[in-house]
């Protein structure tokens, strides 16, 4: 069993609808212990697109991380995630990226591979992730950089922290 914080978005079409999608996928593949509540962001990295739905869910089930990125690459697939490379930050129906992981007894798994990288390798800069994260889970640690709590007061998040938005209609459990 695996323990994993996923981070979940969406910008174009239906953001609430495919938020939905990707929980009810997480949960046909594991048990989703908590999900947050949705938040409303900008876009991070290229500001000429739509604003996005974040949240964060917490699941545990019988795979390796391996087996989730393929789970998470499928979501995006079935919601129509299409790639740009040129658009590496670009706008997406859905975007389910594995934060964290841990192994049954609670070790942090690290692994630095072109394919998967954990701790996801930007997820302390982003507030979109920490703040819902911290929302379900208000002693998490991430793995190599310390403290939620501490990296969402950090001087570095507040602005971004302070243009999250709480979007109340969405409910995604």
């Amino acid at each position: 069993m695996t323990q994993v914080v996923f981070s979940i978005g969406s910008n174009l079409g239906d953001r609430g609808a495919h938020l939905r999608a990707a929980v009810a996928g997480l949960a046909a593949n594991g048990v989703v212990q908590a999900v947050s509540g949705v938040y409303e962001t900008l876009p991070w990295g290229e500001a000429d697109q739509p604003a996005y739905y974040n949240a964060v869910a917490l699941v545990t089930g019988p795979h390796d991380v391996d087996e989730w990125l393929r789970i998470a690459q499928s979501l995006e697939q079935a919601e129509g995630r299409e790639r740009d490379p040129r658009r590496r930050f670009g706008p997406r129906t859905l975007d389910v990226d594995l934060i964290a992981a841990w192994t049954d007894d609670g070790t942090p798994i690290e692994r630095d591979d072109p394919d998967l990288t954990l701790p996801h390798p930007r997820a302390h800069l982003r507030a979109f992730v920490l703040r819902p994260w911290l929302e379900i889970q208000p002693y998490a640690r991430l793995p190599r950089h310390g403290w939620v709590n501490d990296l969402v007061l950090s001087d570095a998040l507040a602005d971004d922290v302070a243009a999250m938005r709480v979007v109340s209609d969405v409910e995604l459990e």
